[in-house]
């Protein structure tokens, strides 16, 4: 008879563990991206209260050695895949990155936390141009960005090593790379995306960057800084309209930019802007 009462609460509880790493540890990340996002979209609201993020600390360690790394590029542009709540982008615009011209587009597949973060970067106007997609491949034409970041997310992407070379690929000659790698106790709990240190300070080595830099940064990150290999190009526009870096996700034409939507010159799909955000999710081949 105990057996009878046993194995269920077994059962129950089994599934209570798979549901609380799948949802809560691995944030949905096994079951696809549109999982990841809608997890996102459920704490958006409470999410910079969830993880207590210290102006001081942001600017300390990512925003001012950015910053330093971009000292004397005028006019930088930035990219910041999975932005989130805009976390980096405001931590660089309150470090003055916008007085030289500086701009940047943040990415992300949540529009609970895009919407987050247009809330607090609406005073920056275009300053910041925010994209709903996935990162997997991103939206952009060939070394694009004169950074391009990724903060405590490549983990939770189906193809984080991917993701990293797109990444690469998007930043200009000379340009810098800053993103994060999972470690710690709960990094053994993400197999296949969370990458030991040694393996991916190889991943890192075989694309083009120098100068690479792998360091602990938090309880449960690295993080790694490296610049691309290359002279930097001077021949960019004196101020690029920023749907011109974007690229069609369908046909990876150009995007021309109306009063409300982007537009492809080449398969003329149209690609709205609501409430400040580029929506080029969901239109993928």
């Amino acid at each position: 008879m105990i057996w009878e009462w046993v194995l269920p609460v077994g059962g129950a509880l089994a599934l209570a563990g798979v549901l609380y790493w799948q949802l809560v540890i691995a944030e949905g990340t096994y079951l696809g991206p549109r999982a990841v996002a809608w997890t996102y979209d459920l704490v958006a609201s409470r999410y910079d209260a969830i993880k207590q993020f210290r102006p001081q600390d942001e600017s300390w360690f990512v925003a001012r050695p950015l910053l330093q790394s971009l000292a004397g590029v005028e006019r930088p542009l930035v990219l910041d895949v999975a932005t989130g709540t805009g976390r980096l982008p405001l931590a660089l615009l309150r470090d003055h990155f916008g007085a030289n011209g500086g701009r940047i587009v943040g990415l992300d597949l949540s529009r609970g936390m895009l919407r987050r973060a247009r809330a607090k970067l609406r005073p920056y106007g275009e300053q910041v141009w925010l994209v709903w997609q996935d990162a997997g491949r991103l939206p952009f034409g060939d070394g694009a960005f004169d950074a391009v970041t990724c903060l405590e997310s490549l983990e939770f992407m189906p193809q984080p090593l991917q993701v990293l070379a797109e990444m690469v690929r998007v930043l200009a000659p000379g340009g810098t790379l800053l993103v994060t790698n999972r470690v710690g106790r709960e990094a053994w709990l993400l197999p296949g995306r969370a990458v030991a240190r040694p393996a991916f300070e190889e991943a890192l080595a075989a694309h083009p960057l120098r100068q690479i830099e792998v360091r602990r940064w938090q309880e449960n990150y690295d993080l790694a800084m490296a610049r691309k290999e290359g002279v930097p190009r001077r021949d960019r526009v004196q101020d690029p309209d920023l749907a011109g870096l974007m690229r069609c996700p369908v046909c990876q034409g150009e995007l021309v930019r109306g009063a409300a939507a982007l537009s492809c010159a080449a398969c003329a799909r149209g690609f709205p802007i609501r409430e400040g955000v580029v929506q080029l999710a969901g239109h993928e081949r």
